[in-house]
């Protein structure tokens, strides 16, 4: 990808004053809410658990349209500090609405070290947030994203692999001490570790069942092996619903796409149909897709603005353009 460096992005970054990454954009009161990670120079040592990706906070973004280019950035929505169970590393959030009340989602690691992910309520979408004092019965690795199906019934897809642990939680138990981040992964010739979704309880705080598999199928409906490193999960699950289908999008990691996958509910199986995003620079890839006023629009990051620091990331915004098919048109993020 260092080529790239030399093209021009489509994208300008949302806003300079901090760094940000992993945008879960959503529609509220009329306007879109952006809920991202902020990346700090912690001065971690860089690792292959994702060490040096050490955010203590989150700020909440909005815009009243994503081509207007003023962003509002409202502050500290909720520190780690003010979470009674949370340690360290505030990793990709997401956030949700429901009867008054706005819900927020975000993984977090234990003093145990294994990531769990955490809720936080508030009657404003741009929070302060307050946050539960458990962490999500049952929850485990990293990025949680909740979709709200048409009949009101809620689930929450999460999951990633290597420094998200995923790996680690084969067993229903976290296991504590490996070398590298690859222990416990399956074999290339395996199916591929998956995301996990769990539907909600009404009150939207805990799992309402045990999490299950969500699985991507190839073009033959066979399960995604874990060689497939271009098209299998690794992290940044992401649901939304388009014309009665259910498009489950996700990156695949070290190979830097964004991909996606189409169901006919909201537990799959999902056959894999092709990349949104082809890779940017940074090392990660993270992102949402929102629709508003009739328009569809991607929410990602790259590593622009810090001239290409894998942990110091800029969120950015683009349109993209479904075919009548219901697929969508890749978006190269430079030209």
């Amino acid at each position: 990808m260092s080529e790239e460096k030399n093209l021009k992005p489509i994208s300008e970054p949302l806003i300079t004053s901090i760094y940000t990454a992993d945008p879960s954009a959503h529609v509220f009161e009329g306007k879109i809410y952006i809920y991202p990670s902020h990346d700090i120079d912690a001065g971690l040592p860089e690792d292959d658990f994702g060490g040096h990706f050490g955010m203590e906070d989150y700020h909440v973004l909005s815009m009243d349209s994503p081509t207007d280019g003023k962003v509002t950035d409202h502050g500290v929505a909720l520190h780690v500090k003010d979470v009674p169970w949370a340690e360290r590393q505030m990793w990709a959030p997401d956030a949700a609405y429901k009867n008054g009340t706005y819900y927020f989602y975000f993984p977090a690691k234990c003093k145990d070290g294994a990531f769990r992910i955490g809720v936080a309520t508030s009657k404003n979408p741009a929070g302060p947030f307050k946050a539960q004092p458990e962490a999500i019965k049952g929850s485990f690795s990293i990025d949680p994203c909740t979709f709200i199906d048409d009949d009101g019934k809620a689930y929450m897809y999460f999951g990633g692999i290597w420094g998200g642990q995923l790996q680690r939680w084969q067993t229903g138990k976290f296991i504590e001490n490996v070398k590298t981040q690859r222990d416990h992964e399956p074999a290339d010739d395996q199916p591929a570790l998956c995301a996990k979704v769990a539907r909600m309880t009404d009150d939207l705080l805990e799992f309402d069942e045990k999490p299950r598999d969500v699985v991507i199928l190839d073009e033959n409906g066979k399960p995604l092996l874990a060689g497939d490193y271009d098209r299998r999960f690794f992290e940044a699950a992401w649901m939304f619903k388009r014309n009665g289908k259910y498009y489950f999008t996700y990156s695949t990691g070290d190979t830097h796409y964004i991909r996606y996958a189409i169901g006919d509910n909201p537990y799959g199986p999902f056959k894999h149909t092709g990349a949104i995003l082809n890779p940017v620079i940074g090392w990660t890839s993270h992102h949402s897709v929102v629709e508003f006023k009739g328009k569809w629009y991607l929410y990602y990051h790259d590593s622009t603005l810090s001239g290409g620091q894998t942990h110091l990331r800029c969120v950015k915004v683009t349109e993209i353009q479904f075919r009548p098919d219901g697929t969508i048109e890749t978006v190269n993020a430079y030209k």
